[in-house]
């Protein structure tokens, strides 16, 4: 179960001191024997500040939503790169899986780099990057979400992967993936990234990603697509 963030505790920390404060105001009441006028009035404004908190605390639960729990995605940390591909393209796919993976949900990280000459309805070609939180096995041949993307070389956003129908395609990513995002790299590939919470992902990050991605196009336009991923 996760643990409550600051965030979390001050929120509710107006709800707890209103709820004291009426607590204190009944019994202070009950304990008096004899009722007098200015006791009144304090018990007037005690009752309308105990109100004030609660209701502070609750729009503050309102406006501000609980973040989603993460998890601890199953499956081995590890960092595996084609080593056929140029010394350019290595560096700059360890620099972009460096980047996702320290600054957003992602904790997979998997590049797909489709054959020059495969069509993209039905792409052939192999993994050349896994990194992060390694998966039971590579991306050989991708599912219709991969293909969809490829074809019309547009991102797809999972938000919540765990309901969604078609979450067996992404078998090579941790099995308790929560998000996911597709994301082309230009003609040639596809970068898949796998979150550890559902709506981890904001615009913003979806428009770093793309830009990213963008830039690894540059690189990956040419590499080959030989032997299978081996560790690095």
């Amino acid at each position: 179960m996760a643990q409550q963030g600051p965030d979390q505790i001050l929120q509710r920390l107006p709800i707890a001191v209103g709820l004291l404060l009426g607590i204190g105001l009944v019994i202070n009441r009950a304990l008096t024997p004899e009722l007098l006028t200015s006791q009144a009035r304090s018990d007037v404004l005690g009752v309308v500040a105990s109100a004030t908190l609660i209701l502070t605390g609750l729009l503050w639960i309102r406006i501000q939503p609980r973040l989603p729990d993460s998890v601890d995605l199953v499956g081995e940390e590890g960092f595996e790169l084609d080593p056929m591909l140029p010394e350019a393209a290595r560096l700059e796919l360890a620099w972009a899986s460096h980047l996702l993976l320290t600054n957003t949900a992602t904790r997979s990280l998997v590049v797909f780099l489709k054959d020059a000459d495969s069509p993209k309805t039905a792409p052939t070609g192999k993994t050349v990057l896994r990194r992060g939180i390694l998966g039971p096995k590579d991306l050989k041949e991708p599912g219709q979400i991969v293909r969809r993307a490829l074809k019309k070389e547009k991102s797809v956003y999972l938000v919540g992967l765990a309901t969604y129908p078609g979450k067996i395609e992404f078998d090579y990513l941790p099995e308790n993936t929560q998000g996911v995002i597709v994301q082309p790299i230009g003609v040639r590939g596809v970068l898949i990234l796998g979150a550890n919470a559902p709506r981890s992902y904001t615009n913003q990050d979806e428009r770093w990603v793309a830009g990213i991605a963008d830039k690894l196009a540059n690189s990956l336009e040419s590499a080959p697509t030989v032997d299978p991923v081996q560790s690095s």
